[in-house]
């Protein structure tokens, strides 16, 4: 608990600039995060996954997905060979954390491999599972589930090779297990998750402003490139480019590519142009993954039209919709499902495709339709839903707007938390429209 008060207090300090901690203080915070997850969670996902020990092998600059998670602060990359061992006796309730290795993994695992008694990495691998005795032996080898699948062939065939014949069919696919690790949030992630998300709401709040937006002069990728520089000046990263695309009585409905790589670019963002924007970042290891709508005023508008207002309105009933059917246990394709013929019941024309969320943008855990498979995504739909995991909520709906003479599509996307007590947003979501300018209540005609 003392941690968990020193890190609201040093979030406290940093929320009067941009909630930003500096270096030192990230590291300090990752590393007791990882502590807890090591000590904590680590032992409850290896209960109920049935594995009492779990090896991870990677290479420097080619690191399993799921070690890579679990690198010191210090350490960018992992070093030589680095070999981690996860051994979990559940009679004595105890978890050893063993590195087969030079140094020892930061603080939270120690180094269990000294070169000068046994010159041979492989064999002090083996004499640490034969002391043991491991009824089951998890490695991160996936067919589906691509951030499980980090072993690369030449570690995975020398293990194997050096493993004793009774150990061989011990060895099984840690799928379930990696997933566990990767999609579970702890309660002081969950601290820090809100702040992570408030943070990317201001950059997406400031970007579409007056601040960032001349109408008339200022391009989709002007604002998409003062993103990228706003993240960069702040101290942090984005795991992918910025996205900025514009609907207009003008233009035609794209399909979904349209705000990825089919769209014009440098379009210039004029009086009453719909903007949408896709747009996260890194922060403490974990990500976001927003889309937010802006409307550009025109002269003498003190608000967006009553039908952009209400097609908003229309994106959030679907995402109403489609929360309101979570359940623990449920797989994503029965989620996406329900909420999809629900949705379509009430005349909406929806189309889901939300992902997990948390140490990578698009994470491993289920997923609930791809927007070019509405109808359900083998095996990685089927992987049912679980407790205190984070997802980006992404969907939209189309809505025809007779004053333009064209559909649009409402595209949103918000962070959000599934626990014991419900689903709740991360830090809220958009049921207002932002404006472009803002308006100045002590104006008018």
């Amino acid at each position: 608990m003392k941690f968990i008060y020193i890190f609201l207090f040093c979030f406290t300090l940093g929320l009067h600039a941009q909630q930003i901690l500096p270096e030192r203080q990230r590291a300090e915070v990752v590393d007791n995060i990882l502590k807890d997850r090591f000590d904590n969670l680590l032992p409850q996902l290896m209960d109920d996954t049935g594995f009492d020990m779990w090896i991870l092998i990677s290479r420097e600059y080619n690191e399993d997905p799921v070690l890579k998670t679990m690198l010191p602060a210090t350490w960018l990359n992992a070093r030589r060979r680095t070999i981690l061992v996860f051994y979990r006796n559940k009679a004595q309730n105890t978890i050893e954390k063993l590195a087969v290795a030079r140094y020892n993994f930061g603080e939270n695992i120690i180094s269990a491999w000294d070169k000068e008694k046994e010159p041979n990495q492989w064999k002090r691998l083996i004499q640490i599972i034969e002391e043991r005795k491991p009824k089951s032996i998890g490695l991160n080898y996936s067919d589906n589930f691509n951030i499980c699948d980090g072993i690369v062939k030449t570690d995975y065939e020398a293990f194997m090779a050096n493993l004793p014949n009774a150990y061989s069919n011990k060895v099984k696919s840690a799928e379930k297990l990696a997933i566990g690790w990767i999609e579970t949030r702890t309660e002081t992630e969950m601290v820090i998750y809100n702040q992570l998300v408030d943070i990317t709401h201001d950059i997406i709040a400031k970007a579409f402003s007056e601040k960032v937006i001349t109408p008339g002069v200022t391009t989709t990728t002007d604002v998409e490139w003062w993103m990228r520089d706003k993240v960069t000046a702040l101290g942090l990263e984005t795991w992918f480019h910025p996205t900025v695309d514009v609907q207009r009585t003008a233009e035609k409905l794209g399909n979904h590519l349209y705000a990825f790589s089919n769209r014009p670019e440098d379009m210039v963002i004029l009086p009453g142009d719909l903007l949408h924007c896709d747009f996260g970042i890194t922060y403490l290891r974990l990500n976001t993954d927003c889309q937010e709508l802006a409307y550009v005023l025109k002269p003498n508008e003190t608000e967006p039209p009553k039908f952009l207002q209400n097609a908003l309105k229309d994106g959030n009933r679907v995402q109403d919709i489609f929360t309101s059917n979570f359940k623990t246990g449920k797989t994503g394709n029965q989620i996406l499902a329900e909420s999809l013929n629900e949705a379509k019941s009430e005349g909406l024309r929806p189309a889901i495709y939300t992902h997990p969320l948390g140490t990578y943008g698009h994470s491993s855990g289920t997923t609930l339709g791809m927007w070019d498979s509405q109808e359900g995504i083998p095996v990685n739909g089927d992987y049912p839903l679980h407790e205190n995991t984070v997802y980006a909520i992404e969907l939209n709906t189309t809505v025809k707007i007779p004053e333009w003479k064209r559909d649009i599509r409402i595209m949103l996307e918000e962070a959000g938390f599934w626990e014991e007590n419900g689903f709740r947003y991360v830090n809220g979501r958009q049921t207002k429209l932002l404006t472009v300018p803002r308006v100045k209540a002590h104006q008018g005609n």
